[in-house]
């Protein structure tokens, strides 16, 4: 059995295959997601599983060079900006429109669907390196 925090065979299996620049998002219950990204769905009901809980886990094996979050999510949802510019710290952010990050999906290697419903609780991870 494995040792780490992510345990979900999907989501391990994705972040083993990520090489550099390579993307994976986490978004709310909402985001569509297009035909050719894989979706990861873990949404049990309203809030569970919530966004930053799947952020927090995912961030715990995959090395992340920079983020991209909804220009949006600045004066919708500034609580949880707040708490993403804290989990990941130093992490470059990239503030792009929501319609292009949901265009962006298309590029991704899945996307992981959380029960959150708050607004613009969405974000790409860019794949960096551990050497």
């Amino acid at each position: 059995m494995k040792k780490t925090r992510v345990i979900n065979s999907d989501i391990s299996r994705v972040i083993a295959q990520m090489g550099h620049f390579d993307t994976l998002s986490i978004g709310d219950a909402g985001m569509p997601v297009p035909e050719g990204t894989e979706k990861i769905d873990l949404a049990v009901e309203a809030g569970l599983p919530s966004f930053m809980q799947v952020l927090e886990n995912v961030l715990s094996e995959l090395q992340v060079q920079k983020v991209y979050l909804a220009e949006e999510m600045k004066l919708q949802n500034p609580e949880q900006l707040k708490a993403v510019k804290n989990l990941i710290g130093d992490t470059p952010i990239e503030f792009i429109a929501h319609n292009q990050m949901k265009q962006n999906l298309n590029n991704n290697k899945a996307f992981i669907r959380t029960g959150e419903e708050t607004p613009y609780s969405n974000i790409i991870l860019e794949s960096g390196v551990v050497f």
